[in-house]
């Protein structure tokens, strides 16, 4: 277990080094990227700044840097620097790692406790962290790539700043690349657009560029971008079917039908089947939109998802897709209302803050003379028999105000039912006069 709490992170001079390794920066200020919470004006900027460095959860997706950061934050403050991952630790491993930390501590050192893909510990070893934040033993910075508010305790949470780190932007990997050719002393043998396919291929991910690169620089001669794809595997779209980034794209599509803008929602829809998503799971939550984004303004729309499900547990993939493709663009264009999906949110309140008032008697049947004689079932008028067909009575408890929570919109179907309800409106307040 001694290599799992190793603080220093040496490798001997002599030893081969990966290119990302090399260029490991070895100040806070030679990170590339992060500007936003590294500037003089950023959270960890300030903190520096101010000397009050408190634990940390660095957010963000592989090869921008978390490791790195948390490295030079132990240098900075002169904290003993000792990593682990979340990965390969397990609680006896956790409590030697603490106990190492209370003797540093007895002895006037403090540590910096990295913890990377803390997001895969457990609710227990979560916890076993929160007394050694409080009294100072460490000084907690997690990695991870997935949103903290869904994968950390809250309590874990509540002692730690969230800090965001964005994927790199062209411009900052196009640096990586020439700090890489002066490290090389020679220049990266592509051609500009292949060295432009470089950076695409790369995603954002610093360290996976100058992975891609450092096989690049054996090349002879200039390649192109075509040349470039047959010698290289281009990247994977970041893409976890349970994880962050599965949520973010479904939001996406399920905003981009909401905002009526069929092609944004067919590229997030095939982003999301091109990263391996069920298409089971997206017919799933096409219906759900036709249902909630856009009810009974189009009550097609939810008969066409259903349809278009249907049509691909018989036809499967590919061609089960486009039908998922065709429902997404009705949804698009269909009018929308959320009306229904207000009034049963309103309706659900009413019945959780009334659930045990009684309906109105004369509403009750009275199959027995018993109810009879205490009143149920008197009263009540036959709608089919009234002017109209509609008697405009009572229906709520009698303690109960009536409640208004369906309120149609002026688009679709709904207008029609909205003529509805103001017509029935008008004839109760007729029968109450």
């Amino acid at each position: 277990m001694a290599d799992l709490f190793d603080t220093a992170g040496e490798t001997p001079n002599n030893a081969p080094r990966p290119l990302a390794d090399r260029l490991r920066p070895k100040t806070l200020g030679e990170v590339v990227g992060q500007e936003h919470i590294l500037g003089d004006d950023g959270p960890l900027g300030q903190m520096l700044l101010h000397d009050n460095l408190s634990s940390l959860i660095l957010w963000g997706p592989p090869g921008v840097g978390k490791t790195t950061i948390a490295r030079l934050l132990a240098d900075e403050t002169d904290l003993t620097f000792v990593q682990i991952s979340a990965i390969f630790t397990g609680m006896p491993d956790l409590r030697k790692v603490f106990e190492a930390a209370k003797l540093r501590r007895q002895n006037g050192k403090g540590t910096l406790l990295f913890v990377d893909e803390i997001h895969r510990f457990n609710k227990a070893q979560q916890d076993g962290f929160l007394p050694h934040m409080e009294d100072g033993t460490i000084l907690l910075v997690g990695a991870t790539t997935e949103n903290p508010s869904f994968e950390l305790n809250s309590a874990l949470l509540s002692r730690a700043q969230v800090m965001i780190l964005n994927r790199l932007t062209l411009a900052e990997m196009e640096l990586l690349i020439q700090r890489a050719e002066k490290d090389m002393n020679k220049q990266l043998p592509v051609t500009a657009d292949a060295r432009d396919a470089l950076m695409e291929m790369s995603d954002g991910d610093g360290r996976a560029l100058l992975n891609l690169i450092e096989q690049a620089f054996v090349w002879k001669g200039k390649v192109d971008r075509d040349d470039l794809s047959k010698r290289l595997s281009r990247r994977a779209p970041k893409y976890d079917k349970s994880g962050e980034e599965h949520y973010n794209l479904i939001s996406a599509l399920h905003k981009s039908v909401r905002g009526s803008d069929p092609d944004a929602a067919l590229y997030w829809f095939a982003r999301m089947l091109q990263g391996g998503e069920d298409p089971r799971y997206l017919a799933r939550r096409i219906t759900r939109m036709a249902v909630e984004d856009i009810g009974l303004a189009d009550p097609d729309a939810q008969r066409l998802c259903l349809d278009a499900w249907q049509t691909y547990e018989r036809l499967g993939s590919p061609e089960g897709e486009l039908a998922l493709a065709q429902a997404v663009i009705y949804l698009a264009l269909a009018p929308k209302s959320n009306a229904s999906y207000s009034a049963f949110s309103n309706a659900m309140a009413a019945a959780k803050q009334t659930g045990s008032e009684p309906p109105p008697k004369h509403i009750l049947n009275a199959p027995t003379s018993l109810m009879k004689e205490q009143g149920f079932g008197k009263g009540y008028k036959y709608d089919h028999d009234a002017e109209d067909g509609f008697s405009g009575q009572n229906y709520f408890p009698d303690t109960m105000k009536r409640g208004v929570y369906y309120s149609p919109v002026e688009r679709g179907h709904e207008r029609e039912l909205k003529k509805r309800l103001d017509y029935f409106s008008k004839l109760r307040a007729k029968r109450k006069d």
